[in-house]
């Protein structure tokens, strides 16, 4: 039997539903490139053993962030996770628990997301998070979403040319099938104009959203930029890095409506690029609650006096509200939004505190120390804090490719994203790169160079 069992009248029926006259239209948003029209070219089986042997050979082509030193960043680091997060997040009552949708959850999964939303709010200034989204790029599009709900308008979305592009590509996605545009700031100094954003926000602005640090590890005026926004109406959608919260102004501090930011620092391995954590907190407001995605613990009594927890607020789920629901995310995370609870907890304020400040001191001394290398500067003159951007001579991906076979992940080359910055590289230095390291990374270069 066919695996997808569909009469030819069955599938006709299905696409007139939708509005589309063939499969190929229905998919025709996916570019030409990427789509397979021949049968896949599957090879025969092979025994176990070949199988196995087969599987490690490919599974060795592989280098993690760990095989070299590692500069890499654009919203991923190789921070420092202590051995506590992997022995109290591999305990089996949490490792192999599936989060449950309904209000029948144990009182120790309760517990931990509601210890994981008031850690969240700590770390934003905000009085209210859920628990919890994909990523940072899930949780701008749902903010965005949210701030669709809250104003009610159909007009620009706007967003800094400044935010992690990856966000931008994910936010059009989402807003492609809305009552609504997305408008790229331009950001030709690498951080967002205050004036620009006046510029261009009017009565129909649904939301400005900003990233500081942003993509290019500079720090953006937030608190101009959210001053302009709020003075039209519009949400102010602020993009942070949790771990530098340790010392830069929390959003909540500087006036974001919603804040957002990626987990992954947050006690979260590498992991070749997932699953990650999606940090979703906002304005205590009505209209805000009412809208915001996941759900949301509360802290009660039982009928004994005793204290224990609830799932208090569940707006958003397809098996209550339907089409009407705020979003359609299927788990909540749990057990990445659990690691970051443990890891902020071991921390606390004065080890996030530290741990910021050894990777904007780390960062600025290698931004000294391969500045002085010939042909080698940073392409943008403006306050950064663990991430910049240099500009080098000659093809930045071979430049890479070489720097990797000498042992360093020297970063993240930005004519992926930006063709005008072909020319340059963006570096992230956390606080697990040493002085030793930071030099290796500079002769080498220079070598190359």
């Amino acid at each position: 039997m066919s695996y997808v069992p569909n009469t030819a009248d069955e599938r006709a029926a299905m696409l007139a539903k939708v509005g589309v006259a063939s499969v190929d239209d229905l998919f025709a948003n996916i570019p030409a490139a990427l789509r397979l029209d021949r049968p896949l070219a599957i090879p025969p089986a092979l025994g176990e053993m070949e199988l196995q042997s087969h599987i490690t050979r490919l599974a060795k082509k592989n280098q993690a962030a760990s095989d070299a030193v590692c500069f890499l960043g654009g919203g991923a680091y190789d921070h420092f996770i202590p051995s506590v997060v992997d022995a109290i997040a591999g305990r089996s009552e949490f490792y192999t628990a599936y989060t449950p949708y309904q209000a029948e959850a144990s009182q120790g999964t309760l517990q931990a997301v509601f210890e994981f939303q008031t850690l969240m709010c700590q770390l934003t200034g905000l009085e209210v998070a859920n628990a919890s989204l994909y990523e940072g790029g899930s949780a701008v599009a749902e903010a965005v979403l949210m701030a669709l709900g809250i104003t009610g308008r159909t007009g620009e979305v706007l967003i800094a040319e400044s935010v992690h592009p990856e966000y931008r590509l994910t936010l059009s996605t989402f807003a492609a099938n809305l009552n609504c545009k997305v408008r790229t700031l331009p950001t030709p100094d690498g951080f967002l104009n205050p004036d620009d954003v006046k510029a261009a926000v009017n009565d129909s602005t649904v939301a400005v959203i900003a990233q500081s640090p942003n993509f290019f590890g500079h720090l953006e005026e937030m608190q101009a930029i959210g001053e302009a926004t709020k003075k039209v109406g519009a949400v102010f959608i602020a993009s942070f890095d949790p771990i530098l919260a340790g010392v830069l102004k929390r959003p909540g501090d500087y006036g974001a409506d919603i804040a957002v930011a990626e987990g992954q620092g947050l006690g979260v391995p590498l992991g070749f690029g997932g699953p990650y954590l999606g940090i979703l907190a906002c304005r205590g407001d009505s209209d805000y609650v009412r809208k915001i995605p996941g759900r949301l613990v509360g802290q009660t009594t039982d009928r004994n006096g005793k204290r224990c927890w609830v799932l208090t607020l569940q707006t958003r789920e397809q098996h209550i509200r339907r089409e009407k629901a705020t979003s359609n995310i299927c788990t909540n995370q749990g057990l990445l939004a659990l690691r970051s609870a443990v890891f902020l907890t071991a921390l606390g304020p004065a080890g996030l505190r530290e741990t910021a400040e050894l990777c904007i001191r780390k960062a600025h001394y290698a931004a000294e120390v391969l500045e002085k290398i010939p042909g080698v500067s940073l392409r943008f003159k403006t306050a950064f804090a663990k991430e910049f951007t240099l500009k080098v001579p000659g093809n930045v991906p071979a430049l890479l490719a070489t720097l990797r076979t000498m042992g360093y992940h020297a970063g993240l080359p930005l004519g992926r994203w930006y063709p005008g910055l072909a020319d340059c590289l963006s570096v992230a230095v956390t606080e697990q790169r040493t002085k030793t390291e930071i030099d290796g990374l500079a002769t080498a270069l220079s070598a190359c160079l």
